[in-house]
């Protein structure tokens, strides 16, 4: 039998060690919850105009499923001259499969591929290719567990842009391609634009690096193409059947200027449809794809609002 000493000491030692053994314990099921998923890089998800399009996927394991679906998409620019890939989100895609979602951070056919001196991939290559990997995550649904009816898409600068064309635009608008399999649908239920382009005339005035840029992406300019500029305005797909919106935008971007972000604001809001315009103070054109307000947004439309 332990004297009131022994007992007391018992205690003492009980109370420094029994933390510690608790911490270890959170460390551990905390790296037992970040290894929860699982990630396949590069699978081609089509082949466009002599090319392998490829994807990288994060989905979660060990859970029953279904689980809502995001397609990231890197902003380079279109592609021009610009080595910026799908793995400019290898990370994002991680962490969305640790929040319960299957990720897709995707490649698509670029302007920076010439053919006489001219890119050879002009839009809606890119808009075609981005749709086909929606098509795909439904091709695969019951391979990754994902939830057909709740797709995300999200992109920063190009990328914004080709998220918001996604949501925007539907089959009647002719921009589907002939890419997977046609009988899916490409449409997705919300999307997160981070400084996207909204309105490419206005755009190509008031920003000289984008103004070059598109010029790759559309061949020529506003004045020498204006239904190219029209075709490629996400503002102009908006109707009041569209999925909602969050836009998050630099207030002192230069090089998508937050003009852009204002223009869709006002006709979101004009036809009736969600949209959240957040502005961040002192922030130029860079990647916010960190931002909380952003899992919020996914987490009310494709966890919690079904």
């Amino acid at each position: 039998m332990a004297t009131g000493k022994k007992l007391t000491a018992m205690w003492l030692m009980a109370a420094l060690f029994l933390p510690l053994f608790s911490l270890g314990l959170a460390i551990e099921t905390s790296v037992a919850q970040e290894a929860s998923f699982g990630v396949q890089d590069g699978i081609t998800y089509a082949t466009a105009g002599g090319l392998e399009l490829k994807l990288d996927i994060a989905y979660p394991t060990g859970g029953k499923g279904l689980y809502p679906a995001l397609i990231y998409i890197c902003g380079n620019a279109w592609g021009w001259d610009s080595p910026v890939t799908r793995k400019e989100y290898h990370g994002d895609i991680q962490d969305a499969a640790k929040r319960g979602y299957v990720a897709v951070s995707v490649d698509f056919r670029t302007t920076n591929i010439k053919e006489n001196g001219k890119s050879k991939f002009l839009f809606p290559a890119q808009l075609q290719d981005v749709k086909c990997a929606v098509r795909w995550l439904r091709a695969n649904a019951s391979r990754y567990q994902i939830d057909s009816n709740h797709i995300g898409a999200i992109g920063w600068s190009s990328g914004g842009h080709l998220a918001l064309m996604i949501g925007l635009t539907d089959p009647s608008d002719g921009f589907e391609g002939e890419c997977g399999d046609m009988h899916l649908s490409s449409q997705v239920q919300a999307v997160v634009n981070l400084s996207g382009p909204t309105e490419l005339v206005s755009l190509s005035k008031e920003s000289p690096i984008a103004a070059l840029i598109m010029v790759d992406l559309l061949g020529g300019k506003p004045d020498e193409l204006p239904l190219q500029y029209y075709a490629a305005s996400p503002v102009n797909y908006v109707s009041k059947d569209d999925p909602p919106v969050l836009s998050i935008q630099g207030d002192v971007d230069a090089t998508v200027v937050p003009r852009q972000a204002e223009i869709l604001d006002a006709k979101m809001k004009q036809v009736g449809v969600s949209h959240t315009l957040m502005v961040k103070k002192g922030f130029g054109h860079q990647n916010l794809s960190s931002e909380n307000a952003i899992w919020e947004f996914f987490d009310k439309i494709l966890k919690y609002e079904h």
